[in-house]
């Protein structure tokens, strides 16, 4: 890699990491329906974030569709428990560690056999969900923010599939400094 690009990454790198923190959880008012729901997860890094590793580490496995149709249907699981009033404990600091474990899966482009890939993309899912089904406990804004989730999982595993190997670990490195980094503002 020539110095030019790495340069650029680096400072992508550095902005990622000295961004403002948008965390996704801050009450949202009166404002819960569908257009809500669809900003929820480009609005929040953590969350952003998290849904492009996934798509990034799917596509670099190119296991197929099973790991964001996991992601998604066990999204929703979390969310109609969070609706449901189920809340867990450590959330905000699981799901920036979500960030950091995806982070790493793609810088170390770790291969692991599908069924457990989709287990542990769907456990990531349950706190993504969970959070997003307190917040966001109406049904227009659940139907919102599946569709934004769906986006950005499928935009990474496109990303994923296209972008060269060596760029794909340095992005890797990048989500892993992101969700160490949100991990230590909770």
């Amino acid at each position: 890699m020539s110095a030019t690009p790495m340069k650029k990454t680096a400072a992508v790198a550095a902005l990622c990491l000295l961004a403002a923190p948008a965390m996704a959880h801050p009450g949202h008012g009166e404002s819960a329906g569908f257009l809500a729901g669809l900003a929820h997860p480009f609005t929040g890094i953590d969350h952003l974030l998290a849904m492009l590793g996934v798509g990034l580490w799917g596509g670099q496995q190119r296991h197929g569709l099973a790991q964001p149709a996991t992601f998604l249907g066990m999204m929703l699981f979390g969310a109609l428990a969070g609706m449901a009033g189920l809340t867990v404990p450590g959330l905000e600091t699981g799901i920036a560690a979500t960030v950091a474990l995806m982070g790493l899966a793609i810088a170390l482009a770790l291969a692991l056999p599908n069924w457990l890939g989709m287990g542990l993309v769907g456990l990531f899912a349950l706190a993504h969900g969970n959070a997003h089904g307190q917040e966001l406990p109406a049904v227009s804004a659940a139907c919102g923010f599946m569709l934004a989730s769906a986006i950005l999982l499928f935009a990474g595993r496109f990303i994923g599939q296209v972008l060269a190997e060596r760029m794909l670990r340095v992005a890797g490195v990048a989500l892993t400094a992101a969700g160490v980094v949100l991990m230590g503002m909770n």
